[in-house]
Formats: structure tokens, sequence, C-alpha cells
């Protein structure tokens, strides 16, 4: 079986499935997206069937007889190992997103790294983030592995196909798994770029000229499953940097007006 590559679509037999994940986890694995047994991914077999990576397992080493099947209640159907964890979260999702298909959450440093810190990726910095995933929410934190991961992942996942967990990694789901996949490794490459863009102090960012131009290329180039959020660009950054500064000034203000009254 091969075990280098994986096809576009969802039109496969399950051992194919099956394959495609052990592929896309050894893909996950070898670029450090996730280590010893974190991560997992999943997808829709049918209306009725998921095929998830199982609990306790590197998946960088994943066999396609390791894989299990579940209910859509993530009960399971086939398999002799436990299902992923965090196999909710992947339920909820398919719940709300008819339209997705395949997922992945991984723990890439970079991006787990913005997780940590809150921050999301939401700088109009590269063509490529617009015309795929233009924003990068951040999900409040949950535990790992309970439903409330989940839960706080609910008013996202409608407008988003790549979204930052707080304190924990990155969720990236598409209409088949090699979506899924390459939306994981944009959102790290994104986070990385955006890292050295900060070490440097200084971003450039695309004008709303330029994301329109890329938004109406991606428009007409594919249908558009559900509202993106907006990338920060070089006006608005500029109208938070103006709102920023009249806060700080504000701030002063009224410290004088402070002091001077104490001096009185």
């Amino acid at each position: 079986m091969d075990l280098q590559g994986i096809t576009p679509g969802m039109k496969k037999d399950d051992l194919e499935h099956r394959r495609d994940i052990c592929v896309a986890g050894a893909w996950l694995y070898r670029r450090g997206f996730v280590v010893a047994t974190d991560g997992n991914l999943s997808l829709r077999l049918d209306e009725n069937r998921v095929l998830t990576s199982p609990t306790g397992m590197s998946k960088g080493m994943l066999d396609p007889a390791d894989l299990v099947v579940t209910d859509l209640a993530g009960r399971r159907l086939e398999g002799h190992r436990e299902p992923s964890s965090e196999l909710a979260m992947h339920l909820t999702i398919y719940g709300r997103r008819p339209d997705v298909r395949a997922i992945c959450h991984a723990h890439p440093p970079v991006a787990t790294g913005y997780a940590a810190a809150g921050m999301v990726l939401d700088k109009a910095l590269l063509a490529e983030c617009i015309l795929d995933l233009e924003c990068i929410p951040v999900a409040p934190y949950a535990t790992p592995g309970t439903p409330e991961l989940g839960n706080t992942l609910e008013p996202l996942i409608d407008r988003y196909n790549a979204i930052l967990l707080a304190n924990h990694g990155v969720v990236t789901f598409g209409p088949d798994l090699l979506t899924a996949f390459f939306r994981m490794e944009t959102t790290e490459h994104i986070a990385r770029v955006t890292l050295v863009t900060e070490l440097l102090g200084r971003q450039v960012l695309l004008t709303n000229r330029d994301v329109e131009r890329l938004l109406a290329s991606r428009n007409r180039s594919r249908e558009v499953s559900s509202e993106p959020g907006h990338a920060r660009t070089a006006e608005s950054a500029a109208d938070d940097d103006t709102a920023r500064n009249r806060r700080d000034l504000e701030v002063l203000l009224a410290e004088a007006l402070r002091n001077l009254n104490d001096h009185h």
C-alpha cells in the first residue's frame, strides 16, 4: 500500500480512507506538528459513520487496522482500540458544518504559541491567508477531552476553517482530508511569518483594495460555503492604532488631572 501521498476528494473506499489518515498522521509527526501521542484526525465516511485515529497512539506510527469507526454519537462500531479522546470536538464540528468531511487537530509549535498567548492570527500579511483562511480566531480554553472543548468552538465553527485553541493547539477542517491537512500547514506558516515580522519590529499589511481583489478572485474560483472572518488590513490596523493612541492619551490626561488636583 502506498503511504506517500493523499489524493483529493472523498470518493474512496474505507481502506483508502484508512490509509489517508495514516499518511496525514505521519505528515503531522514528521513536520513536528505533533509529538508523542498528541493530536487526532478524523473523516466522515458517510452520513452515519466517522473514521477516527485511536487514543494513546503516536500519529506517526498508525496502521490502517488501528483506526476506529464510530457513529455520530461517538459509539464504537468497528475497531479494537478506543477512539480519540477528543472525538466529541470532531462530532461537534461535523454536526454544525455539513460541508466538512475531515478534521485535523495538532499542536504546531508557533501557531500553538499564539494560541497560548491568546493572540488571533488576523493580519493581512500574506495573499495565501486571504485566499483560504483570512482570519484565524482563538477559542477560549477548555479542558482537552471534555465536552466543554466543543462548546467553546461552537460560536466559531460556522465562520472559520481554522481555529486556535487557547493553551492547547489548532483544529482545521475541510471538504476532504488533504484540505484539512493543508489548512493546518498554512496556519503554522502564517504563524511563523507573523512571528518573524513581529521580531523584526515591522509589518507592512495588505490594503483594503488588495484584500478585496483577493476575495473577488477567491469567490470566482470556488463557491464560498460560509462568511469568513475579516483580516486586519493596513487601513483597519491604522484605525486600531488611532483608537489605541486616543485611549492612551485619555489615560495620560486623566492621570495629569489627578496629579494636578493632588497638588492643590
